[in-house]
């Protein structure tokens, strides 16, 4: 059972949207997969109807039958959701109820809460001396990344949608590097998507979002350095066409320049450049 009080209940149902049955912008699916992803739990056993059936009412057992660390574990990646879709809209997480939110879980969880890193704080940070032969990836694979990183960097000018898709495409050729050389690390990870005998998946099944989650979750990348990869991986996927169409997603160079910062960053800290 949770140490959670009521008012602090509050905080989240606020923050989520929970007054409607709703949490975030969850489908039935969706808000199962989070749970199995996250903490391994069905959260539409019977263990978590006795409120009722709607998500929110689910999430309301959850906390309260569960305990703090799992809980934590549970609203730190409702949060991440929360900061995804925050960004996606031009927020910011410098809300005073996204801080006390932060701290509640920080307390559940016995860490610190992380500073908030604003977009324009991120995208204002200076990354010197970076290069990919500093990563420890396969030596045949860092002149095709190099070439890439250069053409994205000569299209940041003139061409915003080229630079955001080469950004994407060379985040996930380094990821899946560092995991092929370090495959013990990535499988055993407690993130690591697995299929449905629950066995972990082969590298070339893992999506950009499961290599970005995984890494943070080893320390290779750090927490702004994952919330904004999953910016630029949700830019990245509007490659298909028709997805940008029904998303009326139109690229600018800001945006662009958004992502070829998040791939620096990466880079730095992949490669241990950044403390």
């Amino acid at each position: 059972m949770s140490s959670l009080k009521a008012i602090e209940k509050r905080v989240f149902e606020d923050l989520f949207g929970m007054a409607s049955g709703y949490v975030l912008d969850f489908s039935n699916n969706t808000f199962a997969e989070f749970f199995r992803e996250t903490v391994n739990i069905d959260i539409y056993a019977p263990k978590y109807d006795f409120n009722g059936d709607s998500k929110a009412k689910r999430l309301r057992a959850f906390w309260e039958t569960e305990p703090d660390a799992l809980i934590g574990k549970v609203l730190t990646g409702l949060l991440e959701v929360w900061q995804y879709n925050a960004a996606r809209n031009g927020q910011t997480n410098d809300s005073p109820q996204y801080k006390q939110a932060a701290a509640i879980v920080a307390w559940l969880t016995g860490k610190r809460p992380d500073p908030v890193t604003t977009k324009q704080e991120f995208l204002h940070r200076h990354y010197q001396n970076i290069s990919i032969k500093n990563l420890a990836i396969d030596p045949n694979l860092v002149p095709v990344l190099e070439s890439r990183l250069a053409e994205a960097q000569h299209c940041l000018a003139s061409a915003s949608l080229a630079t955001i898709f080469l950004s994407g495409s060379i985040l996930e050729g380094i990821l899946l590097g560092v995991a092929l050389q370090k495959p013990k690390e990535f499988n055993q990870a407690a993130k690591s998507p697995k299929d449905k005998d629950g066995r972990v998946k082969q590298f070339h099944d893992w999506s950009l979002a499961q290599f970005i989650d995984v890494a943070h979750g080893l320390g290779a990348l750090k927490l702004d350095v994952k919330k904004f990869s999953h910016e630029l991986r949700d830019f990245r996927n509007y490659i298909h066409p028709y997805q940008q169409l029904a998303s009326k997603f139109t690229p600018d160079k800001h945006t662009a320049e958004i992502c070829l910062q998040v791939l620096k960053a990466a880079i730095a800290d992949l490669s241990g450049g950044r403390k």
